[in-house]
Formats: structure tokens, sequence, C-alpha cells
């Protein structure tokens, strides 16, 4: 079994220039069977009934300990994920869930990223790209695999997602895990006028 591995190699506080190199970076590889899927982290009762109104077709999760703690039952049916449809209306209904995740998966490259970037704000979010097929270089042993080539943007964290940094925006190659992966990806980074600038992570 294989492993990816990413590598930072922008960072900006400008999410619309973190967007665009994501992008630049995208075009390097083939993108015939390419997806996207889209990630953000909700903290108020507000945000959600933004996102819910202008991506309607997004699915939210719940990570609030005390809401399954109290609900057994739904915990037992191992629910725990509600299309935008089914969440409640009210505030009562809402508040309880938070703080939620909405997200949207595999979804056509081209169809999501500028709604969801826009939206974004200060929150924590990620966009990656996948299914995609970087070029192969022989000479580092990369001939391209599928199931870990891809970009990912993640915004107002650093690359790994570990630490939230409102204003930083940090886009990264994914690559399959080799010997030569830091020299590959070193090379893609170089392809659009990036390095790496960080350590990797997995």
């Amino acid at each position: 079994m294989s492993n990816g591995v990413s590598y930072p190699v922008f960072r900006t506080s400008d999410p619309a220039a973190a967007l665009a190199t994501a992008r630049h970076l995208l075009a390097l590889g083939e993108r015939e069977y390419a997806q996207v899927s889209v990630e953000v982290e909700l903290r108020t009762v507000a945000e959600v009934r933004e996102l819910r109104q202008a991506l309607p077709d997004s699915w939210f999760r719940t990570e609030n300990e005390e809401f399954w703690a109290g609900a057994p039952d739904a915990r037992t049916l191992v629910r725990c994920d509600w299309h935008a449809a089914e969440l409640p209306e009210d505030m009562d209904g809402l508040a309880p869930l938070l703080p939620l995740w909405a997200s949207m998966v595999d979804q056509p490259v081209g169809g999501v990223e500028d709604a969801f970037a826009a939206l974004v704000g200060t929150r924590y979010g990620v966009i990656r790209w996948d299914r995609m097929i970087w070029p192969a270089v022989p000479e580092y042993g990369y001939d391209g695999r599928v199931e870990h080539d891809g970009v990912t943007l993640v915004f107002n964290g650093d690359d790994a997602g570990a630490d939230r940094r409102i204003g930083t925006h940090t886009v990264c190659v994914d690559v399959q895990s080799t010997r030569d992966s830091q020299t590959y990806a070193a090379c893609l980074a170089e392809r659009i006028g990036q390095a790496l600038i960080g350590p990797p992570h997995r």
C-alpha cells in the first residue's frame, strides 16, 4: 500500500492569490478524471445559514460531543451528517449541533471553488483537488499516481490544518510518498515559479 504526502509551496494573506496559485499548479497535471472537494468549519448559526444558502447541496456533520452524549439513539443509528435541506431552520434547533462542518465532495472541477472561496472569510476551510495525474518524471522515479496526486488549499490555517491562523492561506502539492517525492514536489513547484516553503505532512 502506497502513501501520500503534501508539501506546502505557497503562502499568502490573499485568498484570491491562493486560489489562483492552486489552479496554476493544477494545470500542470492531467485532469480528465479530476474532482474537487471542499470543507469548512462553522461555529455560529449565522455562518450555517450563509453556507446553506450559498451551497444548498452541501452536507453538514456535527462534532459537538454534548449533542451525541445526549442523543444515544442518534449514535445508535450512526446518524452523523445531514443534507442542507434536512437541517433545522430555527436557532434552537441549530445551536446544539455547533460546531458544524460543511462539505461537498467529489464535485466537478470549477463548479464550487469560487463560491466556496468567497464565503470562507476567517473560517478554517479546505479545497482539495484529487484524482488528477502529475506528469511523469522518470529520473525521479515518478510516473503519476492518481490515488495521491492532487492540490490542497488550506484557508486560515497552517498547511497541516493543525493550527488555525486567520489570514494565512497555504497551497500544497500532494504526491505519492517515495524516496524522491520531495525533489519531485519541488520540481512541480518550480514550474509555476514557487518552491517548497515548509516540511511535508502526511
